[in-house]
């Protein structure tokens, strides 16, 4: 018997050594080509790219996986009791395998095998650590050795504390959310430390399987895990009873964040910006990169930018009559379900769609659209209200196939089924009321700049982001017209000329590459010979001609190019009627050269980028300022900031095309049109058949843009000027940007001296003469001692025209000056 039971412990023994030695074997192979676990040391997780406003707000997020990565020590000690509770309660005990767990796994795996239930693992938070960052997913035995070794050598290199930070930022909590940080933000649209008990219970559960307790599809499956993950605290001595079963009895309260722009009407800008990072740093580093940018964004002025132009839009839009219903929908059984599959307009919250359930001649009776909860479910209110025909007097214009018919009846412009949109506005002593809207189809673009810093301060890009992304600030390639002539009375300022030059105002034909042009003023005629200043007030297309065909086209297109209007300007006379391309970003950063004193300026969405570790990576600011930096004061001067940026303009000649389009507001194209009650300077831009209608104008301190025009540049209708449609719109931003601020001249460079001359003549006007006006002149030149008219030789001579008719030199004999 001692031989038998000693030749079984000898052959257990020898196959218990060779089992020991197998195992040794395979698991030697299998760590042989195991993954470097140091590279957790400098692990750097894909992290949420953050743009924000410039007073901090959040503007949007863009990420492939949404993580924002935060410290272990930044993670509530609630909210880590939570994760130990339902993955791994003994995890500050263990050295990376949690046997007593194992143990347990096995027994309830048994259990579960025979009664069908599903299998439960017992992965460590430090094995879920090596597999999600070292290893794959795949379910083989091999692969749980790996994990498991892998394990032990993290236990040995990283604290606990990093393992934790690691697996809490990492792992995937449904709805495109990864890390705590962001699942907090996502689920319930706060920081981490603001969770409540279930709130980090619910987050708990999720890792387990983030579709299996979906908040809305599945939320009593959600609600029963999160409750086991709270009695799993109570049982590890996180909570006391009487919490954990207040907790239990609250709902989900999941309260999702919206996607796309957080910032109210910044879409367009949000977008620009993100263009931008690509182009500068490439679609990694936008989307993995955990960027932090801060934008020039001024968020009230873009709201103030956005209101303006949809109000200027709808105002030309209305004029053109109705042009039908959004869809149609049935009206019979519960509209309201076929109504809230149509999805309205996200930026558009002041609109709200409509169906037309009846009308007759005076009224229209319409539902509302239910409003939708978090979960999708439509709610089971039903609203109603009533249009008036006296507030839908503009679409009794009915515009079917581009023509154009009076109807007289409400039925006749609503039908029941047709889907519309309607705004409640107030209707008087604190009443509401609905009223008919209808989708612009015109479009255009409004910016704002400083134009000190070159900080674009709003930029709005169309009527609606959500009805077009195409940003017509940036992105459209429009001509500008008479818009870009105060670039070409910059340029013949700059080199000789003043704004008492006289140029002949009368027709003229040109022969250019073989073909006839005959450029003609707006409305036709023409004034005679005229000083500059009259020129651009009156944005006479003749006298510009004739003066940039006096001094050069190369010199015009040198300033054009020298202003960021154009990068490479063709040279030829229609050009200085602005026929070239350009945007509006690039226009309102030319006349901020004008507003600023003849600076460069480098107009700039962004003001500062910073890495994901807060290292600035960017700043737009280029002046600099040694002793700005300094902490203490020991009685030295006064910081100077120093100001690099290229001279491009002569701060005098600055001033006086200023001052030249400061009376195109008072007494020009814009008269009337423009109100500010302060000094503000401008100019009017109107294309050819009236596809582009233009207003670019100033103060000292702000210069805004506006253009509006079809998208497929379409003639708007005679009328439709920079002066009638895009002057308004600059007229109600401005004055609602600028009403906390108190009027400011323009500054006037020293040695200008101001000289009282004849309106007309451009001499100098004597003591009791009418019609004289206070001009600037440079030093060293003034009013001309003669009556001296450019281009008059010329015409004269007929150089420059092939045919002049019996109306043409009446308007010179009977032209300013007394020519004859």
């Amino acid at each position: 018997m001692l031989r038998l039971i000693g030749y079984l412990f000898g052959m257990g023994a020898v196959l218990f050594f060779v089992a020991a030695l197998g195992v040794a074997w395979y698991v030697g192979d299998v760590a042989r080509d195991l993954p470097d676990y140091e590279v957790l040391s400098t692990y750097e997780p894909p992290v949420t790219t953050r743009i924000h406003a410039s007073d901090g707000a959040l503007m949007a997020e863009h990420a492939r996986e949404r993580r924002l990565y935060i410290p272990i020590q930044a993670v509530p000690d609630r909210v880590k009791a939570a994760f130990l509770s339902a993955e791994d309660k003994n995890f500050y005990q263990h050295n990376g395998l949690d046997y007593t767990g194992l143990v347990r796994a096995v027994i309830t795996n048994v259990e579960n095998f025979s009664s069908g239930k599903r299998l439960v693992g017992a992965s460590t938070i430090t094995q879920q650590v090596a597999k999600n960052f070292l290893l794959t997913s795949e379910q083989r035995f091999e692969r749980k050795v790996r994990e498991a070794i892998l394990a032990f050598r993290i236990e040995q290199a990283y604290s606990k504390d990093r393992i934790l930070e690691l697996y809490l930022n990492e792992i995937f909590y449904g709805l495109n959310s990864y890390g705590i940080a962001s699942a907090a933000l996502t689920y319930f649209n706060k920081s981490v430390n603001e969770l409540t008990l279930p709130e980090a219970a619910y987050l708990a559960a999720l890792p387990k399987g983030p579709s299996n307790y979906h908040p809305y599809r599945k939320t009593d499956q959600a609600i029963t895990r999160r409750n086991w993950v709270i009695d799993r605290m109570v049982e590890n001595g996180y909570v006391k009873q009487a919490d954990a079963d207040s907790a239990k009895e609250q709902p989900l309260g999941v309260n999702p964040r919206i996607g796309g722009a957080n910032l109210f009407a910044s879409d367009y800008f949000a977008e620009e910006v993100r263009r931008q990072i690509i182009a500068r740093y490439g679609e990694d580093a936008l989307y993995e990169g955990g960027l932090s940018v801060r934008t020039t964004l001024d968020p009230q002025l873009q709201v103030k930018a956005r209101r303006a132009l949809q109000r200027g839009l709808m105002r030309y839009d209305v004029k053109q009559g109705y042009r039908g219903p959004v869809t149609n929908i049935s009206v019979s059984g519960d509209w309201g379900i076929a109504l809230s599959e149509v999805d309205p307009l996200r930026d558009l919250p002041e609109w709200r769609l409509a169906v037309v359930l009846d009308a007759d001649d005076e009224k229209a009776t319409v539902g509302l659209r239910p409003t939708r909860s978090a979960s999708g479910k439509v709610s089971e209110e039903r609203q109603t209200v009533a249009l008036a025909g006296a507030d839908m007097e503009w679409a009794y214009r009915v515009r079917t196939d581009g023509k154009a018919s009076k109807v007289k009846t409400v039925a006749e412009i609503l039908k029941p089924g047709d889907v519309v949109y309607v705004e409640e506005v107030a209707a008087g002593d604190d009443g509401k009321k609905h009223i008919l809207r209808q989708l612009p189809q015109v479009q255009g673009a409004i910016a704002a700049i400083d134009p000190h810093t070159g900080r674009v301060l709003a930029l709005v890009g169309g009527f609606s982001y959500a009805q077009s992304q195409f940003n017509r600030a940036t992105q459209a390639m429009r001509q500008p017209g008479s818009s870009f002539k105060p670039f070409v009375y910059a340029a013949a300022l700059d080199n000789g000329y003043s704004p008492a030059s006289v140029v002949l105002d009368a027709p003229i034909q040109l022969v250019s590459g073989g073909e006839l042009w005959q450029p003609k003023n707006y409305g036709g005629g023409s004034a005679g010979p005229s000083t500059l200043r009259l020129g651009i007030e009156r944005s006479r297309n003749l006298m510009t001609v004739r003066l940039a065909k006096d001094m050069g086209m190369n010199l015009v297109a040198e300033y054009a190019e020298r202003f960021g209007i154009y990068e490479d300007m063709l040279p030829v006379l229609a050009m200085s009627l602005g026929s070239g391309e350009t945007t509006v970003l690039r226009m309102i950063s030319a006349y901020a050269v004008l507003a600023n004193g003849g600076k460069q300026i480098k107009p700039s969405l962004i003001d500062r980028i910073q890495d994901r570790y807060g290292k600035t990576i960017f700043k737009h600011e280029e002046r600099t300022c040694d002793a700005c930096t300094v902490t203490d004061w020991q009685n030295q001067q006064e910081p100077e900031v120093v100001d690099n940026r290229e001279q491009v303009l002569d701060p005098m000649t600055a001033y006086q095309v200023t001052s030249m389009l400061e009376g195109v507001v008072t007494r020009g194209t814009a008269a009337g049109k423009v109100k500010l009650e302060r000094p503000v300077a401008g100019k009017t831009g109107t294309t050819n058949e009236e596809k582009d209608a233009w207003f670019v104008g100033y103060t000292p301190d702000l210069v805004a843009g506006v253009f509006i025009g079809f998208d497929t540049p379409t003639p708007m209708g005679r009328g439709s000027t920079g002066g009638e449609l895009a002057a308004p719109i600059f007229n109600e931003f401005m004055t609602a940007a600028l009403e906390e601020s108190l009027p400011v001249d323009f500054r006037v460079p020293p040695g200008l001296q101001l000289i009282p001359i004849n309106r007309k003549t451009g001499m100098e006007a004597q003591p009791g003469e009418p019609d004289v006006i206070y001009e600037s002149f440079k030093p060293g030149t003034g009013p001309a001692d003669f009556f001296s008219v450019i281009g008059l030789e010329e015409y004269a001579t007929g150089e420059e025209i092939l045919n002049v008719s019996p109306q043409a030199n009446r308007a010179i004999i009977s032209g300013a000056g007394g020519l004859y």
